[in-house]
């Protein structure tokens, strides 16, 4: 098949890149044999049950399929229906989320889009629905799929502007692979027209499940614990600076020194947005002159004093420690190249949120949030420090910035609900998942 010798010529090139990343300590590519060739390992498929599978690419995604789980499971065993949910991700970090919110037995890597991979991993994992994590389109993962008459929902679908116009450059292409879902469940009405525009067949919107899959509690236990993990006194006042890239930590880091002599109780918490950077900070918080922390090396119970700075160097934590920080910065933000991440995690929690201009990923959260004045866009160190300061100077307004933006969380969810009932309601007919046909 030609894709299957585009692909592997593709593959053949990366390979001295896999080897790299491999060797070099950086992140490695996640189970690239494993995803090569389809053998994934699952639990078989419970009898009488329906089988799900969600996809979605990396650990934002991961634990919003997680939040979709529960839904769908709740809704199902209302209805009397019972299912099996099971995941897949495509990056080492979303599957060691995957991992801990489904089950080892559960999770499994995502093929890659090869004939042969693809068919073996359908056969193995035999699902009777496929839910794709917002955009994520392969042309053999969604013509196999079809083939076997499975359907295919793309669930709290994204298409910026940027995505729709590159999209548009293999418009024939892209239609046919839209032509294989079933239905998109689109987040706004701007998204559900890029894909309708693009040859999406049935779209409806139902709003953002980002605003349902956030927690919000600050007494929550998870919570709880790592607060007192880090030594965290009442009147400690944490600012949180969330899944930073490159050179986000070192902008933390010098507004906390900046702001540190005139705020005593200022305390940091960095939490990159890969652990395997941990190093490279931890060297760059050295040559600042500032006392720190391995969030791994913190054992119960806290000693009485610990350094001012934690570097949390562990994955799938990120959501509860949002719930100690009354400031907060959301990374990914400030360089263009990551597009932004998730902020609606800090805002639940009624933190006073900042981060970068450059939120793509997430621009109708960013637009709902700064129109309810919940949030503040920082462009650079410099107004780093000038909004922490601020929030330091004047609590009572960091509090009521920190209250519209719980307030929008709470008028804002319910999407979940809704995507759910939609992806059960395409679930086939035990009948139909019977009699259908297993192609190789």
């Amino acid at each position: 098949m030609l894709l299957d010798a585009i692909y592997l010529l593709a593959t053949i090139l990366a390979l001295p890149w896999v080897a790299w990343r491999t060797l070099s300590g950086g992140r490695p590519v996640a189970a690239p044999g494993m995803r090569f060739t389809g053998g994934v390992a699952v639990a078989a498929k419970p009898p009488g049950a329906s089988r799900v599978w969600l996809h979605g690419v990396s650990v934002g995604e991961v634990q919003l399929l997680a939040s979709l789980a529960a839904e769908l499971r709740r809704q199902a065993d209302h209805d009397g229906t019972p299912i099996d949910c099971v995941v897949s991700s495509s990056t080492t970090t979303g599957l060691e989320v995957a991992a801990k919110r489904f089950g080892a037995d559960h999770t499994f890597p995502c093929p890659l889009d090869f004939t042969w991979a693809v068919n073996r991993v359908l056969d193995r994992v035999r699902p009777d629905l496929l839910v794709l994590g917002e955009l994520e389109l392969w042309p053999t993962m969604l013509a196999r799929t079809r083939r076997r008459s499975i359907p295919i929902v793309v669930a709290n679908a994204r298409m910026s502007p940027r995505s729709a116009a590159g999209y548009a450059r293999i418009r024939p292409l892209v239609r046919r692979m839209l032509g294989h879902v079933s239905l998109v469940i689109a987040r706004s009405q701007a998204d559900a027209d890029r894909f309708a525009a693009l040859g999406a067949r049935d779209v409806t919107v139902t709003g953002s499940m980002k605003f349902d899959g956030v927690r919000g509690d600050r007494d929550a236990p998870e919570v709880d614990r790592l607060r007192r993990l880090a030594g965290l006194a009442p009147d400690d006042v944490v600012f949180l600076a969330g899944s930073t890239q490159d050179p986000e930590e070192r902008l933390a880091a010098e507004t906390y020194l900046a702001l540190r002599g005139r705020h005593p109780r200022l305390r940091l918490v960095i939490v990159p947005r890969h652990v395997e950077r941990a190093a490279e900070i931890g060297r760059m918080l050295d040559g600042l002159g500032l006392a720190w922390q391995q969030r791994s090396h913190l054992a119960e119970p806290a000693k009485a004093a610990q350094p001012e700075v934690l570097l949390v160097d562990t994955t799938g934590e990120l959501g509860w420690w949002w719930g100690t920080a009354a400031i907060a910065f959301v990374g990914g933000s400030l360089d263009g190249k990551r597009g932004g991440q998730n902020m609606l995690e800090p805002a639940a929690y009624g933190a006073a949120v900042s981060f970068g201009p450059q939120t793509r990923n997430f621009r109708d959260e960013v637009r709902r949030l700064l129109d309810a004045g919940a949030a503040v866009v920082v462009a650079d160190g410099g107004e780093l420090t000038a909004f922490v300061s601020r929030c330091l100077d004047d609590p009572t307004w960091a509090t009521e910035l920190g209250n519209r933006a719980t307030q929008l969380i709470v008028s804002q969810r319910g999407a979940t609900t809704a995507t759910a009932r939609l992806i059960l309601d395409q679930l086939p007919t035990p009948a139909a998942s019977t009699a259908r046909p297993r192609i190789a």
